[in-house]
Order: C-alpha cells, then sequence, then structure tokens
C-alpha cells in the first residue's frame, strides 16, 4: 500500500512528462545538434563543427534582424507595459458606455494578424488612406513608402503589434487592478492625492508584479515577431531583407528541399539565448523587487510595533499617575 501511494503521483505526472520530453526536450537537443551539421532535406548530414555559427555572425541580414528586433523591444515593451494599463484604470470607471469601449479595445486580440496586415498594407500603401490624409492637411507634398522604406517598415509593424496588442494586456491588468485594495485610493484621497498621485503611488506599486510580467511577455513576443513584418513586406523582408526579423531569417533559411536546416538551427540556437536572457534579467528584477518590499514591510511593522509600545507604555503612565492622584 505504501508503494503504491508513492508509484501514483509518477503515474499521474508520467503524461506530462512524456509530452515535454517529446515536444520540447527532444526538438531543442535535435535543433542543437542540427546546428554543428550542414543538414539539408533528403540528405544525410555532416558534421561541420562551428561553420554554421560562424557564418551567422558575419551575416549581415543577421546584424540588420538583431537591429530590427532591438528596435522592436525598446518601443514596443515600453509602450505594451503603460498604454494597456492606463486603459484599464479607464475603462474601470462607472459611466455610461462603458462596456462598449472594453468590448472594442478587445477586438483586435481575436483577429488575425494576417488579417490585421492586410488592412495595414491598405492604410499604409502609396495611395492608402494615411498618405491621402497627410497630402490632404499639405504635410507631404508626395506620397510616403511607409512599405518599402527599412525603417518605416519595422515602425509601421510596430504600430501594428501595438495596436493589437493593447486590449490583451488592458485585461490582464484590468485582473491586477481588482487585488488592488480599495482602501488605499480612499486613504491617499483623503491625503488630498490627486488623480496622477493616486496613480502613481497606489496603482503602478500595486500592479508591479504584472508590469514586470507583461514586459517579459512583450520582450519575448518584440524579439520573435513574424507575421506582421512578413505580411507587410509580403515575405521579402523589405528592401534587401533589411526589415527582416530573426524568425524570418530562420524561415527562409530552412524553407525548400534545398533549404540549409544546418544554418536555421544555428539561428534558432542564438535567438533561444537572446530570448532567455531577458527573461533572466526580468527574474533577477523581479526578485530584488519583492525583497525590497519584503524589508520594507518588516520596516513598517516594525515602526507600527514601537508606536503601540509607545502607545501602551504612556498608557501605563497615565494610568499610574490617575491612582496616585
Amino acid at each position: 500500500m505504501k508503494w503504491h501511494r508513492w508509484y501514483t503521483p509518477y503515474v499521474l505526472i508520467a503524461p506530462a512528462i512524456l509530452w515535454v520530453l517529446v515536444f520540447s526536450i527532444w526538438p531543442f537537443l535535435n535543433t542543437i545538434y542540427l546546428s554543428f551539421t550542414d543538414a539539408r532535406p533528403l540528405r544525410t548530414p555532416n558534421f561541420v563543427a562551428l561553420e554554421n555559427y560562424a557564418q551567422l555572425f558575419s551575416d549581415e541580414r543577421f546584424k540588420f534582424a538583431i537591429m530590427t528586433s532591438l528596435v522592436y523591444v525598446i518601443v514596443c515593451v515600453p509602450l505594451l507595459t503603460f498604454l494597456p494599463l492606463l486603459l484599464a484604470v479607464l475603462v474601470q470607471k462607472k459611466v455610461p458606455g462603458i462596456s462598449f469601449f472594453r468590448t472594442s479595445y478587445y477586438l483586435p486580440v481575436i483577429a488575425s494578424v494576417v488579417v490585421i496586415g492586410v488592412i495595414w498594407t491598405w492604410l499604409f500603401d502609396s495611395q492608402g488612406i494615411i498618405n491621402e490624409t497627410l497630402q490632404w492637411l499639405h504635410l507631404t507634398d508626395q506620397p510616403i513608402n511607409f512599405l518599402t522604406e527599412r525603417w518605416l517598415i519595422v515602425f509601421v509593424a510596430i504600430s501594428l503589434t501595438v495596436w493589437k496588442g493593447l486590449g490583451y494586456y488592458m485585461v490582464i491588468y484590468m485582473v491586477g487592478l481588482a487585488n488592488v485594495p480599495k482602501d488605499l485610493y480612499e486613504a491617499a484621497e483623503i491625503d488630498g492625492a490627486g488623480w496622477w498621485r493616486r496613480f502613481w503611488n497606489v496603482t503602478v506599486p500595486g500592479v508591479r508584479g504584472i508590469m514586470l510580467l507583461i514586459s517579459a511577455l512583450v520582450t519575448v513576443a518584440a524579439i520573435r515577431v513574424f507575421s506582421e513584418i512578413y505580411v507587410l513586406t509580403n515575405g521579402t523582408g523589405g528592401p534587401g531583407g533589411q526589415s527582416q526579423s530573426i524568425v524570418m531569417m530562420i524561415q527562409q533559411a530552412g524553407k525548400g528541399l534545398n533549404g540549409n536546416l544546418g544554418y536555421a538551427s544555428a539561428i534558432s540556437v542564438a535567438l533561444f539565448f537572446l530570448t532567455f536572457l531577458p527573461l533572466v534579467l526580468v527574474a533577477y528584477i523581479n526578485q530584488g523587487t519583492e525583497i525590497r518590499a519584503t524589508r520594507k514591510l518588516a520596516k513598517q511593522q516594525k515602526l507600527i510595533a514601537r508606536q503601540r509600545r509607545a502607545e501602551r507604555a504612556q498608557h501605563t503612565g497615565h494610568r499610574q499617575e490617575v491612582t496616585n492622584e
């Protein structure tokens, strides 16, 4: 019977472990192995040591992809960390018609990136609404080539990513805001704090953990961006492939019967480490934040304990004076 109790938990978690091994661990290890070979479809791979990595770090397209991902992270992380929080605060106001705004903000989340990408292509085309509006306002004489210039393509793709992600992260913040004690807002309002002070001193600390989580999610998504740039550039990655992302490099290197699977695997391994490092950094920051919060709470508890002891001592002294009289 004891052996049965010991054995049961492992039987229950065995399917999950098997799933992770087959669909996560084994593909990852196989990718690392292939990155040291010249693997191609329908051909036996040969070991080439670090040749794929040497080619990768000397490839100008990889440098362009790194710059694209870096700009994506620098722009998307602040926007998708703070804008959804502001929206979450606003849509929680009890005003008529607020449910309509909640729904409309979330609608882009359930739409396909491909569909939104096609709409963005129409908007930012040389004959699209954006260019027509700019010329009508006399802000430009000639149409702006949003979809043929390297960095303009990237920023158009960023606008698509931000617009689509606002509603998703807004819902996450709404869940976090529901757990912030209302007493803190009431106390701040009694102290004369305005909207901005309540937001900065009560709301932001109350959802700090969620902000770190969203920052990590946005960072990973920005580094692994694919569909937005692919649709906007029709799979070309912009002029000379200068606007392509790292995932687009993987797709282009490994596609077709002549695809270089070894080189694509090397890019995938590099992408893994580029994605893993920000997660480690966010975890480190989160741990430091929790430690500081714990220390601050301990100091507050000590201060409250001292105040209570002082009040008790004062009360005891007052009672003794009354007794002596």
